[in-house]
């Protein structure tokens, strides 16, 4: 397989969010690390500034990307103004088309946590759950808040921000529901009653 074909065929996340913002419009890394950070993006897609540029320079190597005319050329190769080439939107839609992107399981710190805190001192489990619920509190007002501005922006609720944001507060609403009730039967853990370890030989 040719070296940039290659490459394609192993996009990354911060290429595919790079080439899906670059098919909307043309925008230079500074506007592009901009706009991420309106949209809150990375709080869904692991993407960092340095990654912005990096996978500019990649999307360009492999043409997927072009640059694109404008005034802030002059201003240096940091305000180079690229926009998603055919080829780039033909590569994005094939990379959307993968079975992974439905079939994968996060694997949240809160849940290893949970899966450790038996060992955990006396008075810490009940600190960590309101911990726990606080965080969701203010994590939900934040995307609640989120919410109302887009859709103030794109005036309808069928887009996907909305569908996104909509599934995150759902997330928070249900997880604060079963803090609930876990605080108030929490005291009632015991240890499994028929416990089984691998090699083991049933009796």
């Amino acid at each position: 397989m040719p070296a940039d074909k290659r490459e394609r065929s192993v996009l990354t996340t911060p290429d595919l969010v790079l080439l899906s913002l670059l098919a909307e419009r043309p925008m230079h890394g500074y506007q592009a690390n901009l706009e991420l950070e309106r949209r809150e993006v990375r709080d869904w897609a692991a993407i960092s500034k340095p990654q912005v540029y990096y996978s500019l320079e990649k999307l360009a190597r492999l043409g997927l990307v072009r640059e694109s005319p404008s005034d802030d050329a002059v201003a240096g190769p940091e305000r180079q103004v690229y926009a998603t080439t055919p080829r780039g939107r033909a590569a994005l839609a094939e990379a959307l088309d993968r079975e992974d992107w439905t079939t994968q399981r996060e694997r949240p710190a809160f849940l290893t946590w949970m899966a450790l805190s038996w060992q955990a001192r006396p008075g810490v489990f009940d600190s960590q759950l309101r911990r726990r619920a606080a965080f969701l509190r203010k994590e939900l007002a934040r995307e609640q808040a989120t919410l109302k501005s887009i859709l103030q922006e794109v005036g309808h609720g069928f887009h996907e921000a909305v569908w996104m944001v909509t599934l995150t507060i759902s997330q928070f609403r249900t997880e604060l529901l079963w803090l609930r009730r876990l605080q108030h039967t929490h005291r009632q853990r015991a240890p499994a009653r028929h416990p089984v370890y691998s090699g083991e030989t049933k009796r």
